[in-house]
C-alpha cells in the first residue's frame, strides 16, 4: 500500500491544491510513482477523463504535476454549486443529481465506501498518494460527518501538514485556532506546519515560529514564499480571476466575462502564457474597457447568468462592441448565451424562468435536457469566417461537459472528427457567423496553434507586428511551471522532514 502525505488548510484557498501539486512533482523528480486524491471537492471547473468521467481540475493540474493521466478515482465526489445551497453531486464521475445541502450532509456518510474503494484502487497503484484536504478541519459544525479532511486522514492513516495563509494576515491564530479546535486524536495526526504566502525578510517572522513551535509543539516544516507560478486555480477564490496587470509586452487585451456561477475559467490559461496577452476577467460594465475580443466562459446557471448581465448592462455593451467589430466567442454556456433562445423545460438548472431570449448574436436556440453530455472530442475546424480566418482546418481536442442541445441554421465551427466511442465524422458542433464563434468544447485554445493563431490575427488587426518572440508551446510552459513550483517548494520545505514524516527517506 502506498505512503501518504495530506494536506489540509486553516482555510479555503490557503494554498493546499499548489502545494499538494508540488509534493507531486518534487516526488516524481526523485523517482517515486506518486498521485493525487481528494475525497470531496467543490468547483465549477471541471474535466472529462477518457473514460467520459468527470472530476474537478485540481486534481488534473496535481496528475500532471505528478507525470500520471487523471483518474475519475482522484476524486470520488465532485460537488458543483448549483446556488447558494445546493450543488450537483457527482460520484465517480457520474452525476447523480442535485441536491441541496442539507439533504446532502445527511447522505453524504453512505458514499464512505465509494471513497474507499476509489482510494485503495490507487494506493495500489502508486508509491505514494498526496491527499488534499478540503476547507478547514476545525469548520466544527461539520467535524462529525467529515469526510475530506481529519474523517479522510483517518481512512488513509495518514499524516497531515497544516497550511497557513500569512498574506491574510493573523496566521498564528490560523494555526493555533485550528489545531486547538481538533480533538487530542486529530492533532497527533498534524506533523508538520506551513506557513504559506509570505513576503518579506524571514528572520523577522523567526521569533513568530519558535512560538508557534512551542505552544503547540509540532515543527514548523516551512515557510513558503508568495509564489510567482502561473498555473490553474481549482476555484473562483483564485487570483487569476483578479484580472492582469499590463506589462510592456502587452499588445491583445482580452477580457473574459466572470458569471457569478462562472465555471471552467481556466479554459483561458492558455493565453496568459503569452506575453503579449493581457487577459482579464471582469464582471462589472464599468471594467469591460475597450478590449480586442471578449470571452463568454461556461457557467453552471446558463439562464440566471445571463439574466444577470443583462441587469447590469453588460450584455449590451458586448453587442455594442461587437457591432463595432470586436470579436466574441462563447464556450459551452457562454456559447448557448449567444443564440437566440434558452428553454429549460424540465428546470434542470434554473427555476428563475424557463425560457428566455439570448444575445441574438449566433443563429441557434438551446434547450436543456435532463441528460448530461460528457464526452472527449477531436476534431477539425470548418472554414472559419471573419477575423480568425486561418483558423481553417486547424484540429481542436477537448470535451464536452453540458446539459443543453443546440441546434443551428448556418455551418458549424468544428467538424468533429472522433468522440469517446472512436467513430468518425461524429458531429458538426459549434456555430459561427462573421466575427462571433461558440463552441461546446472546453480546452478548444489548448491545442498547438489555437491560441497563437487567435493571438497574430487580434495583433494584425491593430496594425501590429504579429511577431510571438518568446513563445514556447502550452505544453512546455505548464511544465516549466511544474518544475519552478517544484524548486520553490524544495528551497522552502524541509523535504527530509516530509520524507521522514511518511516513514520514507
Amino acid at each position: 500500500m502506498a505512503k501518504t502525505i495530506m494536506i489540509q488548510g486553516t482555510m479555503s484557498n490557503a494554498g493546499k491544491s499548489l502545494i499538494a501539486a508540488g509534493l507531486c512533482r518534487i516526488f516524481k523528480q526523485d523517482g517515486y510513482r506518486v498521485a493525487p486524491f481528494k475525497s470531496q471537492n467543490m468547483a465549477l471547473n471541471s474535466f472529462i477523463t477518457e473514460e467520459g468521467l468527470e472530476m474537478g481540475r485540481a486534481q488534473v493540474v496535481q496528475a500532471e504535476a505528478a507525470g500520471i493521466k487523471p483518474d475519475a478515482a482522484m476524486n470520488p465526489i465532485l460537488l458543483k454549486p448549483t446556488n447558494d445551497i445546493g450543488s450537483q453531486v457527482i460520484v465517480n464521475g457520474i452525476s447523480i443529481g442535485n441536491m441541496p445541502a442539507r439533504e446532502y450532509f445527511a447522505y453524504k456518510k453512505k458514499l464512505i465506501p465509494e471513497i474507499q474503494k476509489a482510494f485503495d484502487k490507487l494506493s495500489k497503484e502508486y508509491d505514494i498518494i498526496v491527499i488534499e484536504g478540503a476547507g478547514s478541519p476545525a469548520e466544527i459544525n461539520l467535524k462529525q460527518d467529515d469526510i475530506v479532511n481529519m474523517g479522510m486522514a483517518e481512512m488513509a492513516d495518514s499524516p497531515v501538514l497544516l497550511v497557513g495563509d500569512i498574506d491574510r494576515g493573523g496566521v498564528f491564530a490560523q494555526l493555533y485556532g485550528t489545531v486547538m479546535l481538533l480533538e487530542e486524536k486529530e492533532r497527533q495526526r498534524i506533523a508538520g506546519l506551513i506557513v504559506n504566502k509570505f513576503r518579506g525578510d524571514k528572520t523577522i517572522l523567526d521569533p513568530g515560529l519558535s512560538m508557534i513551535e512551542e505552544k503547540l509543539h509540532i515543527p514548523v516544516a516551512g515557510v513558503i514564499p508568495y509564489m510567482k507560478v502561473d498555473l490553474e486555480d481549482e476555484d473562483s477564490l483564485g487570483d487569476h480571476l483578479t484580472g492582469t496587470e499590463k506589462t510592456e509586452y502587452t499588445a491583445v487585451d482580452i477580457a473574459v466575462v466572470r458569471f457569478p456561477r462562472i465555471s471552467n475559467f481556466t479554459d483561458f490559461q492558455v493565453f496568459s502564457s503569452i506575453p503579449q496577452v493581457q487577459l482579464r476577467f471582469v464582471d462589472r460594465l464599468q471594467d469591460l474597457g475597450s478590449p480586442d475580443m471578449i470571452i463568454l466562459p461556461g457557467s453552471k446557471n446558463t439562464i440566471e447568468d445571463l439574466l444577470v448581465i443583462r441587469q447590469n448592462g453588460l450584455e449590451a455593451a458586448i453587442c455594442k462592441k461587437n457591432a463595432e467589430g470586436v470579436p466574441v466567442f462563447g464556450v459551452c454556456g457562454g456559447f448557448q448565451m449567444l443564440g437566440e433562445s434558452l428553454a429549460d423545460p424540465y428546470g434542470v438548472e434554473t427555476t428563475v424562468s424557463s425560457q428566455v431570449k439570448g444575445m441574438g448574436l449566433l443563429p441557434i436556440r438551446t434547450v436543456f435536457g435532463k441528460e448530461k453530455t460528457r464526452t472527449r472530442v477531436k476534431g477539425t475546424l470548418a472554414k472559419v469566417e471573419g477575423i480568425f480566418s486561418e483558423l481553417s482546418g486547424l484540429e481542436v481536442e477537448g470535451y464536452e461537459i453540458h446539459m443543453g442541445e443546440t441546434a443551428r441554421s448556418v455551418p458549424p465551427l468544428t467538424y468533429v472528427t472522433e468522440s469517446q466511442s472512436g467513430s468518425r465524422l461524429a458531429k458538426m458542433e459549434g456555430c459561427q457567423k462573421e466575427n462571433v464563434y461558440g463552441t461546446y468544447i472546453h480546452g478548444f485554445f489548448d491545442k498547438e496553434r489555437i491560441a497563437e493563431t487567435i493571438v497574430k490575427a487580434l495583433m494584425r488587426g491593430k496594425g501590429l507586428s504579429d511577431s510571438l518572440k518568446d513563445r514556447i508551446s502550452y505544453q512546455e510552459y505548464k511544465e516549466e511551471q511544474y518544475e519552478r513550483l517544484a524548486g520553490y517548494l524544495r528551497e522552502n520545505i524541509d523535504m527530509k522532514k516530509i520524507y521522514q514524516i511518511m516513514g520514507l527517506s
